[in-house]
């Protein structure tokens, strides 16, 4: 591994980097002199060894370093960590993901959906993609109250019968279903069965001991030509709509709160960095077991890596998009006018999750690469921007993979 220093004009990027994956190095870097880097990490790991840990700039423009532990709010990224939670229930037979929701949580069959079933939660099908009565002040960090809330929340529309993003709902959908299949809650049950065994700095419900390493996230200025797209038009104009609801609940929570932080919110608030963001999807990327630590069995893991669902116009993003059961897909939106930082562009093995921002974790089972990366300063778009595609673009050339033109990457 060959040690990194190089001081760029946000600051200094550290770290070490396998020869091989050089090019990874050098679009990180491009990152922070080029494209509006704040402080950032990332990691790769390949066959279960780390290949790329980076880090640099600084927690806020001006202030403390970006160091080797900084940790930062993943947003969506978190939710590939809760649906882990789900496929490992389900792979030990505490979970049935073709069992109707009521067989593990009967208040949640009413409102047109009795008959949901388990997985529906996890594809984005289930039709609660948000909840309509405006979030109370710190509503969001109440657990109880949200699973209340999401149980006699009539559905948008017929489950199974198209999907829109649950962005913020899934983390009670998904959630509270692991809470009673576990028998714990989901962030609980994270931190035993995944964090604790692999020996992860991840936390979904920070607590205040770790607050000092959190780096503070900068939200992005919207600009003229962001305000035009699909999505902000329907959330501007459709007050009834999925996606105006993801809006508004998106400006609810706040990642620099304590409160917030603190909270279980399984969908949005998971706290780490990109070493530990890759750790998690090392065993993924490697047939669902590694050092000794067993995830998933390889049943489980080829359902989690296939396409369950995938439409040319998901009913809240309002793009096309591709999902697995809690995992996204490679999508290539690229043709399409006025979606900059649409898209997300993986091989097609690859399954995992992007966040608010341009966050990104996935596991590529059929190069066995994990891939990981995080940041505060926020980017545009609904998926990646240039700083986590560039990155992500770095590491398939590295291993000789053909361009991205066709929407994937390929060997």
């Amino acid at each position: 591994m060959k040690k990194i220093a190089v001081e760029t004009k946000a600051g200094l990027v550290e770290g070490s980097c396998d020869t091989r994956f050089s090019e990874v190095a050098d679009a990180f870097i491009a990152n922070f002199e080029t494209r509006g880097e704040v402080g950032a990490s990332c990691a790769l790991t390949l066959e279960g060894r780390p290949v790329v840990d980076l880090w640099g700039g600084r927690k806020s423009p001006g202030g403390e370093a970006w160091d080797r532990d900084t940790i930062s709010v993943i947003f969506s990224s978190t939710k590939g960590a809760m649906a882990l939670c789900a496929h490992m229930l389900s792979d030990r037979g505490q979970l049935d993901l073709n069992a109707p929701i009521t067989r593990y949580w009967p208040q949640f069959g009413q409102g047109g959906k009795e008959a949901a079933t388990v997985s529906m939660t996890l594809d984005h099908t289930v039709g609660v993609p948000h909840v309509r009565s405006a979030p109370a002040p710190g509503e969001f960090y109440d657990w109880d109250r949200m699973v209340e809330v999401i149980a006699s929340e009539p559905a948008f529309w017929e489950p199974g019968t198209r999907n829109g993003y649950h962005a913020i709902t899934m983390s009670w959908t998904v959630g509270e279903i692991v809470h009673r299949a576990a028998g714990k809650r989901m962030g609980r049950f994270f931190a035993d069965e995944v964090a604790g065994p692999l020996g992860l700095d991840f936390w979904i419900g920070l607590p205040e001991a770790q607050e000092h390493r959190v780096a503070p996230m900068l939200p992005a200025m919207p600009t003229p030509d962001s305000m035009q797209t699909r999505f902000f038009r329907k959330a501007m104009t459709d007050t009834t709509s999925a996606s105006h609801y993801f809006l508004r609940d998106f400006l609810a929570f706040n990642p620099n709160d304590r409160a917030g932080r603190a909270a279980e919110i399984g969908a949005a608030n998971g706290i780490t960095n990109a070493r530990n963001l890759a750790a998690m999807y090392a065993p993924l990327a490697n047939g669902g077991s590694l050092n000794g630590v067993r995830l998933v069995g390889k049943d489980t893991l080829n359902r989690m890596s296939r396409v369950a669902v995938g439409t040319h116009q998901d009913a809240t993003l309002v793009i096309p998009t591709r999902f697995a059961l809690g995992y996204m897909k490679s999508m290539d939106n690229r043709h399409l006018p006025g979606l900059d930082g649409a898209s997300c562009i993986l091989s097609d093995s690859a399954f995992g999750h992007v966040g608010a921002g341009g966050s990104i974790g996935f596991a590529c089972p059929e190069t066995r690469m994990s891939f990981a990366y995080t940041m505060n300063q926020m980017g545009l778009g609904l998926l990646l921007n240039d700083r986590g595609q560039a990155l992500v673009d770095a590491a398939y050339r590295s291993l000789g993979w053909r361009g991205n033109g066709g929407g994937v990457w390929a060997a």
